[in-house]
């Protein structure tokens, strides 16, 4: 089972933290919390706070999205996730990169639909809307899966 699960976007500032926060609080929904769910970015500035359209809509869905402030991916939490899970197809090789011996933890968000999440960050609200519809949609997926 994992225990440890990584989710991996660009800045850290949108699609990362909103799977992040939407994992969390799928899993509290099911009465199972034995799963810790964090969030970083490959190009990350450590401390920036959540996109406040992304945190907006999550707060709509009933997701509380805590204090969240933008993280870089580095290698000890390459090393201390059980799986890594990335916003992107292109997205496991850079980490890959990072930590060669992340290779068979790592996989798109999207694996299972072949599918990116596009990146909201700047866009219209309905691009937030529809990315954070995409966005769950695959956590739950991945809930089904690894819960």
């Amino acid at each position: 089972m994992f225990a440890n699960v990584l989710i991996v976007c660009h800045a850290n500032v949108c699609r990362s933290p909103a799977a992040e926060w939407l994992f969390r609080s799928r899993q509290q929904a099911r009465g199972v919390q034995r799963i810790a769910f964090r969030s970083a970015g490959l190009r990350a500035i450590d401390g920036y706070g959540m996109d406040p359209v992304m945190r907006r809509l999550l707060e709509e869905r009933g997701v509380e999205s805590g204090a969240h402030r933008a993280r870089r991916l580095d290698g000890q939490s390459v090393r201390d996730a059980d799986l890594i899970l990335v916003t992107e197809q292109r997205q496991v090789k850079d980490v890959e990169a990072l930590d060669p011996t992340s290779r068979g933890k790592v996989y798109p968000l999207g694996k299972w639909e072949n599918t990116d999440v596009v990146d909201p960050h700047g866009q219209e609200l309905d691009v937030y809307r529809d990315s954070l519809a995409h966005i769950e949609h695959l956590v739950m997926g991945w809930l089904n899966k690894i819960c």
